[in-house]
């Protein structure tokens, strides 16, 4: 049976590397009802909201959807589409694994995720302006949100997965020698529910700025991290730094009625219709989808292609060093995938 989801190609990049994500799924054999819709900048060039209506009540009556990369304006226009997709169906767990898929970089072996709480923290967007004398934004004021309902739903989830997923040791990420009420909350919270897997997964917790030191010395003493919004975001992007960058970086955002999986990455526009783009990220985020639809070994063959066709090295991107197209990376990989070389 083919499974009904919503296609979001996004903006920038994002239609041509969702495009050959797509012919890479087609092409190991899953089968798909894709129903296309935009967002976005895309949305707002065509006269319409940013998140318009019929793009959420699809993601609603479906329940899942893949996702290409959204421009977010910096510092001014509509507020970040992903963000509200996130907080719209509640999609309180970003998963963001990092695994090496190209050996020859700073770190060989690399396999950590980031388990981030998506609702709340600083990107909740609670905050405003205040006006001194004739300066209506002398002052500008953010609001933490951080909840003890959030932080044991992430904590848990954290926990959960590992345990799913083989996986050894969980360690909480937070600030709390400073920020002692919204990130000592998440913290206290966090050993507690550590107190419940006691024996079965081992527990520790760091503030954010020493892990992001010892990230880079070590990272093989990390697992799985858990950590709120913001530094989730930020930590998320220097383990993708560990593996070779973004391009390699997949999200899946998770929910108790919905998932949306996407690429780390951004929209890129200034290469937009170039057609050189990187697609391993788009595609990997797929492959998150199919683990979530318990595809896992169809999953599992599509990266072990992709790893087959980096490790070669005769088709590569320009980011990577190649001189390949979008489309003929996708080309290789599908080669890989239907060669039946592969073994998982």
């Amino acid at each position: 049976m083919a499974h009904e989801i919503t296609l979001v190609p996004g903006d920038g990049i994002g239609p041509t590397i969702t495009d050959a994500t797509v012919r890479v799924l087609e092409a190991a054999g899953f089968e798909a009802e894709w129903d296309r819709h935009i967002a976005g900048v895309t949305a707002t060039e065509q006269g319409m909201d940013p998140l318009p209506a019929e793009t959420l009540q699809s993601i609603r009556d479906r329940r899942l959807a893949l996702k290409g990369p959204l421009t977010t304006p910096v510092g001014a226009g509509f507020r970040s589409i992903n963000v509200a997709m996130r907080q719209e169906f509640d999609l309180y767990a970003n998963l963001r694994p990092a695994r090496s898929m190209m050996s020859g970089g700073r770190y060989d072996d690399i396999d950590l995720v980031i388990v981030r709480e998506n609702t709340e923290g600083l990107y909740a967007g609670i905050e405003h302006y205040i006006g001194m004398e004739d300066d209506p934004k002398a002052v500008a004021e953010s609001v933490m949100l951080i909840t003890r309902f959030a932080s044991e739903r992430i904590v848990r989830y954290a926990f959960e997965y590992a345990l799913d997923h083989d996986r050894d040791k969980v360690t909480l990420v937070h600030k709390a020698n400073i920020l002692k009420c919204t990130q000592g909350l998440f913290l206290e919270v966090g050993r507690q529910v550590a107190e419940e897997y006691e024996g079965q997964i081992e527990f520790e917790d760091k503030i954010v700025d020493n892990t992001a030191m010892q990230l880079v010395v070590d990272p093989y003493q990390f697992d799985v991290l858990v950590t709120e919004n913001m530094f989730g975001d930020i930590l998320s992007d220097q383990v993708a730094g560990l593996i070779g960058g973004l391009g390699f970086a997949p999200g899946a955002n998770i929910g108790e009625d919905a998932a949306i999986f996407e690429p780390v990455h951004g929209s890129a526009p200034d290469i937009a219709g170039e057609g050189v783009a990187n697609p391993t990220a788009q595609i990997l985020a797929a492959c998150l989808m199919l683990d979530h639809l318990d595809e896992a070994e169809m999953a599992e063959r599509i990266r072990s292609s992709i790893r087959s066709v980096l490790d070669r090295g005769e088709v590569r991107t320009p980011d990577l060093g190649g001189d390949a197209t979008t489309e003929e990376f996708a080309d290789a990989v599908i080669a890989e995938v239907e060669s039946g070389a592969v073994r998982v």
